[in-house]
Formats: C-alpha cells, structure tokens, sequence
C-alpha cells in the first residue's frame, strides 16, 4: 500500500471553488477523500460524499462517526447577515467537525482556508480601519476588529492543543477556479459579466475603484491553493503555521481587463474613475442568462448559480491596492507559480467545455 493511501482526508465544502480543487489534487495524489456538505452541490467523482448540517454538533458526530480521517480541510463558511452571527456560526462549524474528530484519535493535521480579509477586516468593515501596509505579511498580526477568521483560528487552535495535532492557515487572495453554485467566485462572475455584454452588444465595463484599475494586486488559483494546502499538511515545515498563498505574479486591472475583454471578443470601456457596482446593474441579467442558455443550450439557466456580483464588486471596489508577499511559504519550501491571466483563460475553458458559457 503506497504511502499516500494512509492518508484519508476529509473536505470540508468539497464542492466548492476551494474544495473541488483540492479533492481533485488529492485524488490524483493517491488519497482516500471523503467530502462533508450540505450536499447541495455535485461533488467530484471519486470522493465520498458525506452529509451533514455543520452548524448541528450531533448532526456532524453522527455523519462522521466511521470515519477514521487523518487530515482534516475545511475550505468552506457561511455567510450571515452581520459579523456577530458570521463568527457565532463559523467558528461553531470549525469546533463540531474538530471536537468530533478528535474522538476517533486518528486525526494528525487540520488546514484552515481564510483569506486576506485577516488583514482588511471583515466586509461589514472593510478597510475602514487603519490596514496594515502592503505587501501583507503573516507578522502584520490580526486586526482589532471582530473577524470570524480570528474565531475560526482560535477554535482550531484550541482543539489542537487538546487533541494533539498539528495545524496550517492558509490566506489566499482572490480565488479564480471552477466551482458552479459557488457564493463567492469572480473568474466565473466575470465570464457570465463578458458573455452579457458580448451578446447585447453592450460594453464591458470596469465595475471597481480607481485604486484597482491602476494598482498593483494579486489573486490566487484554486489549483495552487490546493498543492499548498497538500503541501503544508505532509510537510513539517508547514505545521503549526499561517502562509499568505497567491500565484505569484503581479498585475494591474488596467491591463488584465483588456485581456479578458479580448478572450471574449468584447469592447473594453475606457475606465473613467467612476465606481459601477454590477449588483445595480444587473438587474435583468437573470432574465438575459436565461435566453442566453436556452440560445446556445447551456447546462444552467439560472444565473444565481454561477455569478456572485456582491463578492465581485467587494473585491473590485477596494479603495487601496492589496498585494500579498509569499517569502513565508518560498522560505519554507513552497515554490509553486501560476499565472493569473493563464487562471482565467484555463476557467473560461473548463466553463465551455462543461457548457456553462458558450463556446
């Protein structure tokens, strides 16, 4: 039996932007993976399903109750009217997957997926406080702001001391992956965004601030994300750490965005600094969408499951530049590139492919 084949990992929101692509990773690497959900979404072949209400302690323990994982991932939250419930109810998700794993004493490391909110503060708040400099660094700390990735951490790191395992948080930027019915997922937002344009004739318009189109940002492919996320659980230099994780390069919205606009055969507005939020201008997109699949015999008709413009718009309408540094995880071992405009154009693929965009 390979080496790999000890390892029996448990997904937490393994049908997600974050979590389909680590199941895939660690399939391909030889894993036993299990995925623990509501089970709203379709999973990724080869990974038993396991279903759950992550909010119901008993619900978790029963659901896992034969199961003898020795990694633990949780890639997934939910999201809450206000911060108060957003931490009441996540780091409650954290503390009934961990409390009842720690049960079966088989447990050897549990990853953590936050993101750079750890630095801007939660959305209720973003950025409205003093945030730290740029590039963010792990040193920079916490915020003094509530912040469920701070309860989320806390509860991790409060059933490692107990049960003797080891840990890794995982900050990513931006995520770009292939995830449908996924509440927070700008590559896919953007493909829905250009084919409207594309097919009313309309164009395509820059949504974010200033500060974006001309500054300097970072974002992180979900495939990267997951060979971090392989790679700090199986490797000692990973243990007991927090690592910013983004692909690498470095690019201006400027520049990216006429890239996008061409791979779609759309025109590219010129930016005027005006802020145009897609959320209060997408009103008939549903309708739109709708004709558009049933056009061109899309797999999915309704919009919702495929476009998040209030995660898209949060991200794009940042009043400052947000750029991550990796020399943690570089020092550590972790040398991985990827290019961001190869993300986008690799997902656009993936979504014509599965027909969910037309070809």
């Amino acid at each position: 039996m390979s080496k790999e084949a000890d390892k029996q990992a448990l997904i937490v929101g393994a049908s997600g932007i974050v979590g389909r692509a680590l199941a895939q990773r660690l399939l391909a690497s030889g894993w036993r993976v299990h995925g623990l959900s509501r089970g709203r979404n379709a999973g990724v072949t080869g990974c038993t399903p396991i279903v759950a209400d992550l909010t119901d302690a008993a619900s978790v323990a029963h659901a896992t109750a034969d199961l003898a994982a020795t990694h633990v991932f949780f890639t997934a939250w939910s999201r809450r009217a206000n911060e108060q419930d957003n931490i009441r109810v996540n780091g409650a998700m954290v503390r009934n997957v961990l409390d009842a794993l720690g049960r079966t004493k088989t447990l050897q490391h549990a990853a953590l997926v936050t993101g750079l909110k750890h630095y801007l503060g939660p959305f209720e708040a973003y950025a409205s406080g003093a945030v730290p400099d740029t590039p963010f660094r792990e040193a920079q700390g916490r915020q003094p702001v509530e912040n469920f990735y701070y309860e989320q951490e806390d509860r991790l790191f409060e059933a490692a001391a107990r049960d003797g395992f080891t840990w890794s948080v995982h900050r990513p930027h931006t995520v770009i992956g292939f995830a449908p019915g996924n509440a927070m997922n700008m590559g896919q937002t953007l493909a829905v965004y250009a084919t409207l344009c594309k097919q009313s004739g309309q164009p395509f318009v820059f949504p974010g601030s200033a500060a974006q189109w001309h500054g300097l940002t970072d974002m992180t492919d979900a495939r990267l994300l997951a060979r971090h996320l392989e790679w700090a659980s199986t490797n000692a230099a990973g243990r007991n750490e927090a690592f910013n994780v983004a692909n690498g390069d470095v690019f201006r919205w400027k520049t990216l965005w006429t890239l996008l606009a061409d791979y779609f055969g759309v025109e590219a507005a010129p930016f005027d600094g005006t802020v145009r939020p897609l959320e209060g201008r997408m009103q008939n997109a549903a309708h739109e969408w709708r004709e558009i699949a049933a056009k061109h015999d899309l797999k999915e008709p309704e919009i919702e499951r495929l476009a998040s413009w209030w995660h898209t718009d949060a991200d794009l309408g940042r009043p400052m530049e947000v750029v991550t540094d990796m020399t943690k995880s570089r020092k550590a071992g972790f040398l991985d590139y990827q290019s961001t405009p190869d993300a986008f154009f690799d997902l656009f693929e993936a979504l014509k492919a599965q027909r969910l965009i037309p070809a």
